[in-house]
């Protein structure tokens, strides 16, 4: 079990420094179409429509990649303070709670969402030109990171593993 755990440590890992420079490849690649929108409306007076919608999409991927990536770095929300209080044994179990909820939410917003993509794919985004159902691609595709990163957490708590994280090597 040790050895599963390791391994999906470090292919998790990789995940999560591949999510974390996608989410910062977004976050310039936002600020660059909100720059030139601001440009273009006051100085070209000539507003890109596409600007806009472009901002949409971009924020919407860095802002599940970075949630993912908070999970498994226990950034997200738990039961920290009837976790603090209460005697070892009983933290555990809530801690382990925790992750099994975060798994059943990151996996029903994957499905669902997969459900609401597919449902609106025929239609196009007027301006991007693009299936509407992508607006919905970084739920689906970060409710299964979620649930992927929560297990691994899950399994080092069960395994009682401490969680290395995210080391800034690894991101260079």
């Amino acid at each position: 079990m040790p050895a599963l755990i390791r391994s999906l440590g470090r292919l998790n890992g990789l995940l999560a420094a591949l999510c974390l420079a996608l989410s910062a490849l977004g976050m310039i690649g936002m600020t660059f179409v909100v720059g030139w929108q601001v440009f273009a409306r006051y100085v070209l007076n000539d507003t890109p429509s596409w600007a806009e919608p472009m901002t949409l999409q971009l924020m919407g991927w860095f802002i599940i990649l970075g949630a993912a990536v908070g999970v498994r770095e226990n950034f997200h929300l738990g039961l920290d303070l009837v976790q603090h209080v209460a005697p070892a044994a009983v933290g555990k179990v809530l801690d382990a709670i925790t992750f099994v909820l975060v798994i059943l939410f990151g996996l029903a917003m994957s499905w669902y969402s997969l459900d609401l993509a597919i449902g609106t794919w025929a239609a196009r985004l007027p301006v991007l030109g693009i299936p509407g159902g992508w607006d919905y691609m970084p739920q689906v595709i970060g409710g299964v990171v979620i649930a992927l990163f929560a297990l691994e957490r899950l399994l080092e708590r069960l395994a009682g593993i401490e969680h290395e994280g995210i080391a800034v090597q690894e991101l260079a």
